[in-house]
């Protein structure tokens, strides 16, 4: 329908279970999805906004459907700061918005969006980078349950070390947020976070939570290990074990 929409030079919200793309004459100008925050937690929490800036801008010119434009016109964002933010938000949430779905694929005629035309990507383009982000995430670490379920933190190995990036995302692996809450807590593009989430798990460094296990019988005491050998590769041992329930 998206390939069809932009032959026809249509206007108007395509409108998924998983978000909506918004097209201005067969090109998408704006995507939104509840897995993906949106341009204003970007420009807010990650810190180039501050928020009562971007509630004057909606407030202003909301209506009108040009509240990047005041944004630029007010002296808060630069032209090329809200570029770069949108496009990294429109390719973000439309990852989610192209991906499998069950409901229905509506299209209304007409509608635009808040946010106005900042920089209009082909629908091609769009179609193409979403399945190179797929293919990507896979080849990270082919389990696609770490993108929805909650994650946890695993004690590095000795000798293993996270950047300051990775840290900031470990600190809020709780058990209890998933990696899209842990994008919009960060105020970062929710599929940096799933590649983000899958190296720290092929790293043996974040996991899904664990039903408690059963208690298995005692074994054998093992016969004695020399003394001169070496430590075991705890994160590898733990990537070999993440691949072999995978496989199960």
């Amino acid at each position: 329908m998206l390939m069809r929409l932009a032959a026809e030079r249509a206007t108007g919200a395509l409108l998924r279970d998983q978000g909506t793309l918004y097209l201005v004459e067969g090109r998408v100008v704006h995507a939104e999805s509840p897995a993906a925050p949106g341009i204003d937690v970007l420009l807010t929490v990650g810190g180039a906004l501050p928020p009562q800036g971007w509630q004057e801008a909606l407030s202003l010119a909301g209506t009108r459907n040009e509240v990047g434009q005041q944004l630029i016109d007010s002296g808060r964002v630069t032209a090329g700061e809200l570029e770069v933010c949108h496009i990294g938000a429109l390719f973000d949430a439309a990852f989610f918005v192209l991906g499998p779905a069950s409901g229905p694929t509506r299209f209304r005629y007409g509608v635009a969006h808040w946010l106005g035309r900042v920089r209009p990507v082909a629908a091609e383009a769009l179609e193409r980078e979403t399945r190179r982000r797929r293919a990507l995430l896979d080849s990270v670490w082919p389990c696609p349950e770490l993108d929805t379920s909650p994650v946890v933190a695993r004690r590095p190995a000795p000798g293993q070390t996270v950047t300051g990036r990775q840290d900031a995302l470990l600190r809020l692996a709780d058990g209890i947020r998933t990696p899209t809450a842990i994008a919009w807590a960060l105020g970062r593009p929710s599929f940096h976070t799933l590649i983000e989430v899958r190296r720290l798990a092929a790293a043996g460094l974040v996991e899904a939570p664990r039903a408690p296990e059963l208690a298995l019988p005692a074994l054998p005491a093992p016969a004695s290990v020399p003394d001169d050998c070496s430590e075991p590769d705890v994160a590898l041992l733990r990537r070999v074990r993440d691949a072999l329930e995978a496989t199960l």
